[in-house]
């Protein structure tokens, strides 16, 4: 059991209702400081609530959550303001703003967030391309003019522009082809070593979670079935997560594909 001094994010108990649909039932969950939490899980489980909720975008009806020591249910809008400052985010869809070069896009935070100079904003945006992989003169380009997996990679340089202690990634690989989504997958691993952030990710990829992850759990009917070390998930012993990571059709997760 991790020490409560060293967890970055955690959750305990946490419920969510829309209307009459329950969709998080008492997710149970923490993150120490360092290191890399995957949650995996089909759609309809629960994992894009459970990271608005730690964002703070959506709030819990009951249940904790910390962050960094925090409780961030009950922040006042300047203490929530705070503590998402050392917050970055890789949107599923990279989110960028079209009507911006790609090099503010990356300062977006920056110059917005943190009111720093455009001319020293766009010096830390072209090193941070950098990083993934772009030359300065993609910053001069706008979203339009990128691939799908460029985008990404200019989502990633925007997520550690700050340098922020703790990133969130939705959907890292979502939309990429195999050899790309390893690409975006391998930058992930050296830009949050290179930061040594806390990270939380949503995804259904299995091969994004195998090589990004240092602890994975999966979410199922709202809440956390299993959760351990990846290396301990092929030997779970859970036919939920069995069915789940080897992609079956057949297994006790209901599917509702036919149901439409």
């Amino acid at each position: 059991m991790s020490n409560q001094s060293n967890k970055m994010i955690a959750l305990q108990n946490v419920h969510k209702k829309f209307g009459n649909k329950s969709v998080l039932n008492g997710v149970n969950l923490s993150v120490d400081r360092g290191k890399s939490l995957v949650i995996i899980g089909g759609s309809g489980s629960g994992k894009s609530v459970t990271l608005k909720c730690v964002l703070g975008l959506l709030q819990p009806d009951t249940g904790a959550i910390q962050v960094n020591g925090n409780e961030t249910t009950t922040m006042s809008s300047r203490e929530r303001k705070k503590t998402l400052a050392s917050f970055g985010m890789l949107f599923q869809g990279a989110a960028l703003f079209d009507s911006l070069p790609v090099w503010e896009n990356v300062a977006f935070g920056l110059i917005q967030g943190k009111g720093l100079n455009k001319k020293d904003a766009k010096e830390i945006a072209v090193e941070k391309l950098r990083r993934v992989g772009l030359t300065p003169d993609v910053g001069e380009l706008s979203p339009a003019e990128l691939s799908g997996g460029m985008q990404k990679r200019v989502g990633l340089a925007r997520a550690i522009a700050a340098e922020p202690e703790i990133i969130f990634f939705d959907e890292p690989t979502t939309g990429l082809d195999p050899i790309m989504a390893d690409v975006i997958n391998d930058l992930i691993v050296e830009c949050v070593q290179d930061l040594g952030a806390t990270t939380m990710t949503i995804t259904h990829d299995m091969a994004s979670a195998r090589k990004i992850a240092d602890n994975i759990a999966m979410l199922y009917q709202g809440k956390i079935i299993w959760d351990g070390p990846k290396s301990d998930i092929d030997q779970s012993n859970n036919e939920y997560v069995e069915q789940f990571i080897h992609g079956s059709a057949q297994g006790p997760i209901e599917m509702d594909v036919f149901r439409a």
